[in-house]
């Protein structure tokens, strides 16, 4: 089985640690294998040989070769709902559970880099900004609820004024500062991770895409060179779960996101657009969200579509969402422009289940991935050995399935997605 490259991003050709691990050959027999090496894949391995299990990491591509190695790098706060939202659908208590453990997400993230030395560009603070009238009215009281009711002090609201002291982007009335969020270089993170799992002794095997899994007292696992026989399963492929799991796959909806990296700008300039170095993201339902690296790049992301197909020009096809923000870098040569697929829930929120005694998934973290799928593997190591109810405080967020399941998803998500465009160029 062909294991691909990583895209011509401005990750790989910064990436920091180069692997070549074999693909699986023969049989192979552990207590837990995980498929997908990814944040949650990857997150899984180091904490369950943590707790003493031996781990097997099935890995189609390269390490990290998905979303996981593509994203923007934000590691943001709490759940990708908002916990308003979150308090209406599934009660006070069990929002605050929700972001407790989102807060952990975050915490997790940084305690991985430190406790494994990984040097991947982690920076502090996100601005949220808004322009639609109704979200430029709506921060204040959103600060207030996260201060008053979450104890949550780390964030402000950013007036008009004060936001263009911040930042040059056009377009935006007002702003949260969130100096609890953090951000990073991605795939450098991914590689990390895959480095400490090794390091505790998980094996991990690049190019071994599985052709299916069959469950029992043992689950034996298959591709198309080997096979593992396992206590435990561990599906962790997100936007790339394709035909692998009917069961879950009609919960989640791939889709395609994209980004650029622009020649290193000068630090008057990497200031002006930026002036503290957080992460901003927008208030957009279709985000946008940029940081600038480490030698004063900036990396923007913007646009989506929804089918297996590319645009041809990347770079152009993320240009004019950049620049709608910051005209004054329109002589700006752009160096990267790359893609990735994630995975979208209805409802925005990850989906976490059991899909049998011994077989686990978490998926569906709807541009949220990198705290969140961080603390998946995190949890999914705590409920492999026997403490579930950390793990329930996720999976008991209902998963809705998208209508007409896999086959019908995809218009109806295009005819959603139209109708939010249209809604936020209106705004």
């Amino acid at each position: 089985m062909q294991n691909q490259a990583h895209v011509d991003s401005w990750y790989a050709a910064t990436a920091n640690l180069k692997l070549d691990l074999p693909p699986l050959q023969g049989a192979v027999v552990t207590d837990v294998c995980v498929i997908g090496a990814g944040y949650t894949g990857l997150s899984a391995a180091i904490h369950l040989r943590q707790l003493g299990y031996s781990v097997t990491v099935l890995e189609a591509n390269k390490i990290g070769w998905g979303a996981s190695g593509r994203n923007g790098g934000h590691v943001g706060t709490g759940q990708r709902l908002d916990q308003e939202q979150l308090e209406k659908w599934l009660g006070l208590d069990h929002a605050r559970a929700l972001w407790a453990l989102g807060l952990e997400a975050v915490d997790t993230v940084c305690q991985l880099i430190e406790q494994h030395d990984i040097d991947c560009e982690l920076k502090q603070g996100n601005l949220h900004v808004a322009s639609k009238a109704s979200d430029i009215a709506s921060l204040p009281g959103e600060v207030e609820h996260l201060q008053k009711v979450y104890d949550y002090q780390q964030i402000r609201y950013v007036d008009a004024a004060e936001l263009k002291q911040m930042t040059s982007a056009r377009g935006f009335g007002g702003a949260t500062l969130n100096s609890g969020c953090r951000h990073l270089h991605p795939l450098n993170y991914a590689l990390g991770l895959a480095r400490a799992a090794l390091a505790l002794g998980a094996q991990l095997h690049e190019g071994s895409r599985v052709l299916s899994y069959t469950e029992g007292e043992k689950v034996s696992v298959k591709t198309d060179r080997g096979e593992v026989r396992a206590r435990f399963l561990v599906v962790a492929c997100n936007g790339y779960l394709e035909k692998l799991e009917p069961r879950t796959a009609g919960h989640i909806m791939p889709i395609n996101n994209y980004m650029l990296a622009t020649e290193p700008l000068s630090e008057e300039l990497a200031r002006r657009l930026i002036r503290d170095d957080t992460s901003i993201s927008d208030s957009r339902f279709v985000i946008n969200y940029w940081k600038l690296s480490a030698d004063n790049r900036l990396l923007f992301g913007g646009g989506e579509s929804y089918s297996s197909r590319f645009p041809a020009d990347l770079k152009g096809f993320v240009r004019k969402y950049m620049l709608r923000v910051y005209p004054e870098l329109a002589d700006t040569r752009i160096d990267y422009g790359w893609g990735g697929t994630l995975a979208i829930t209805l409802k925005r929120m990850p989906d976490f289940g059991r899909l049998s005694p011994n077989t686990f998934y978490a998926h569906g973290y709807s541009g949220h991935g990198v705290p969140i799928a961080t603390l998946a593997g995190k949890l999914l190591a705590e409920v492999i050995s026997g403490t579930a109810e950390r793990f329930d405080v996720m999976a008991s967020v209902p998963p809705s399935r998208f209508p007409g399941g896999t086959l019908l998803r995809w218009p109806g998500l295009v005819a959603g997605m139209l109708f939010y465009k249209l809604r936020d160029s209106i705004g």
